[in-house]
């Protein structure tokens, strides 16, 4: 791999740009979140040149080279305009954008990327490339949406399953705090357990809500032990959506923060982004961040 500078630390924040306006938002979007961390900003290109050498002229090559090279000193100098601060690394990476964005990303660092790209041969477009950064990361990924001549709203929100994603409100948490902002920790159940099977809204509803908000209230009152001084505000809502339910909690946040559900892929592929994970990505009104899950995890719907 070429590379500009050396790979960044990996507490850093990774951003990808490919030349498209959602990439360059993107971007400094992430000199600001970078700021907030007193981390370094780290810009990367992946051209893929490696994975196509066959099929491209020499000429070709060299002017993606030139290109991208230029792309990432334009973009730097963008966000040094902005941040004049931030200490800004950038790398030029012969190979694609999924794998030169998780190796940049190490084993802590934070990726970033728009929302959607250029499409073709060198887009980091969600949906393609994007998608499958997201589907592949072990480290949390932030898909940068609804930050254009928006006002924020002082809140961060966390998407909560059950008891086992207290790290997901601990990062939740650890976010606010940066964004000095409150933090709303949101539980939606399912009545739906499966296609054409209801639960029980007579017999049952009292008990399997009991159940839900005890849940919830286990992760709350560790997060308010651990963050005295945040505000926190906790709520469980029952919906036949859970992905439609936070799509319109979004609308009210600065960050959500969920899970990244994955499920197996088709005949032993790699694994896909569950469909609420999907759907959020898709139709949020802030950007998202993704604590991967791995595991026992494959197999949820969301």
């Amino acid at each position: 791999m070429e590379s500009t500078f050396r790979t960044p630390d990996t507490s850093s924040v990774v951003v990808g740009v490919d030349g498209s306006q959602p990439a360059r938002v993107a971007a400094l979007w992430a000199a600001k979140e970078a700021e907030r961390r007193d981390r370094p900003l780290h810009i990367v290109y992946g051209a893929d040149t490696d994975g196509r050498a066959l099929y491209l002229s020499a000429e070709t090559i060299e002017r993606v080279r030139v290109n991208g090279r230029a792309l990432l000193d334009d973009t730097a100098k963008a966000v040094s305009a902005e941040y004049p601060g931030l200490t800004v690394t950038t790398e030029f990476s012969r190979a694609g954008a999924v794998d030169s964005l998780h190796r940049a990303g190490g084993l802590h660092g934070t990726v970033v990327v728009g929302n959607r790209g250029l499409g073709g041969f060198d887009s980091l477009m969600l949906g393609s490339v994007g998608l499958d950064v997201a589907a592949a990361a072990m480290t949390p990924l932030i898909v940068v949406r609804g930050v254009d001549g928006t006002e924020e709203t002082g809140t961060v929100l966390a998407a909560i399953r059950d008891e086992h994603d207290l790290l997901i409100a601990r990062y939740a948490a650890k976010e606010a705090e940066l964004h000095k902002a409150s933090l709303r920790l949101l539980h939606v159940w399912n009545v739906l357990q499966s296609v054409g099977e209801v639960v029980s809204m007579l017999d049952g509803v009292d008990e399997i809500a009991s159940g839900h908000a005890e849940a919830l209230r286990a992760v709350t009152d560790v997060v308010r032990d651990e963050f005295p001084d945040l505000e926190v505000q906790a709520d469980a809502e029952k919906s036949i959506s859970v992905a439609g339910v936070l799509v319109e909690a979004s609308r009210h946040a600065d960050l959500l923060v969920m899970g990244g559900r994955r499920v197996p892929g088709p005949l032993g592929l790699a694994p896909n982004l569950g469909m609420a994970t999907h759907s959020l990505l898709h139709h949020a009104h802030c950007p998202v961040v993704l604590i991967p899950r791995t595991g026992s995890d494959f197999g949820s719907r969301s």
